[in-house]
């Protein structure tokens, strides 16, 4: 994985070049009531420095994390490095109004707007439209909703491209089939223990939509073992995926391969996969990420992850689609 961890792909027909790498932006925000843990000022800029200082070149971020405080701490070493660098690619996204819910396009263009504001530049290289399971398909893509007033953004070079990211999976299957994304997100949903976004995976693919899967470590358990953190997609993790965690857990020790590495890589070794969203709150996490994306992993050790086996009815292990 080494050589390929530097080698920078395509983000699907923007232009743009991105490492299989991102920091994800969203604990950066100190979002305790989402990850069960804080995130101090000190600690979040010195990792969006290391990040900056590092071999990948893709950060991730959103109005809404932590209420716009990623976005502001990221603009913070923006003004303080005199701009991004070069080459660096920061996506963030374009979010409804967290306290009312609305979601028009008036709430997206006053989303951008304090995205520029916060992040302290003139444009943004990419946005997503985050979450658009809280409103509806008519919405999004009508007359004057979300996509028009992000299009109008971007034939006035205030944005350069434009995405989807959000939850479920058919959801998303519908806003990449329209053509109008140059990518997808998708979250928790392609991991070791939930592979519900593959049909998703299929249809990007297939039309050339760069796909960024973020949390592969379903938000923690699979960085952290399933008994040291014991949640999966911001909640309490189900019995069954527990007890499917620490079978994974086992076979990867078996192998003298680190659970983490083996969630990291299962993302990154897909040919399908873009580039692979990792949260990070402390600097040191930045070069962690990158020797976990290195670690060797001989070759039995996937059919042998593969042979635990996981079940696409189960509701419970797969309540996450």
């Amino acid at each position: 994985m080494s050589d390929s961890l530097l080698a920078q792909r395509p983000l699907g027909k923007t232009g743009l070049f991105v490492s299989p790498l991102c920091v994800g932006g969203a604990p950066l925000g100190d979002m305790p009531e989402t990850f069960a843990y804080s995130a101090p000022e000190e600690n979040a800029l010195a990792t969006i420095r290391a990040a900056f200082a590092s071999p990948i070149n893709f950060l991730d971020t959103a109005a809404a994390y932590g209420d716009g405080e990623s976005e502001r701490r990221i603009g913070k070493v923006i003004k303080q490095d005199g701009g991004l660098p070069a080459g660096f690619v920061l996506a963030t996204k374009a979010d409804r109004c967290l306290q009312t819910g609305d979601f028009s396009g008036e709430q997206m263009k006053r989303s951008i707007e304090g995205s520029l504001l916060r992040l302290g530049l003139d444009r943004l290289q990419y946005v997503y439209i985050h979450d658009p399971e809280h409103t509806t398909f008519e919405n999004v893509m009508g007359p004057g909703g979300p996509l028009a007033v992000l299009k109008n953004f971007r034939d006035q070079g205030v944005i350069e491209h434009i995405g989807i990211s959000g939850g479920p999976i058919q959801m998303l299957i519908r806003y990449v089939e329209t053509e109008e994304f140059s990518a997808v997100e998708t979250h928790n949903r392609y991991t070791l223990l939930n592979r519900s976004a593959d049909p998703l995976l299929d249809v990007a693919n297939r039309l050339g939509v760069a796909v960024i899967n973020a949390a592969p470590y379903g938000s923690g358990m699979l960085a952290k073992g399933p008994d040291a953190y014991a949640r999966y997609a911001y909640s309490d993790a189900p019995p069954l995926l527990l007890e499917r965690a620490r079978s994974f857990a086992k076979v990867c020790q078996d192998y003298d391969v680190p659970l983490a590495a083996a969630a990291l890589q299962f993302s990154m070794r897909d040919p399908r996969v873009t580039s692979t969203v990792v949260g990070m709150t402390k600097p040191e996490r930045v070069a962690q990420t990158l020797e976990l994306a290195s670690y060797p992993i001989p070759s039995e050790l996937w059919p042998a992850l593969d042979a635990i086996g996981f079940d696409m009815d189960d509701p419970e292990a797969n309540r996450f689609t």
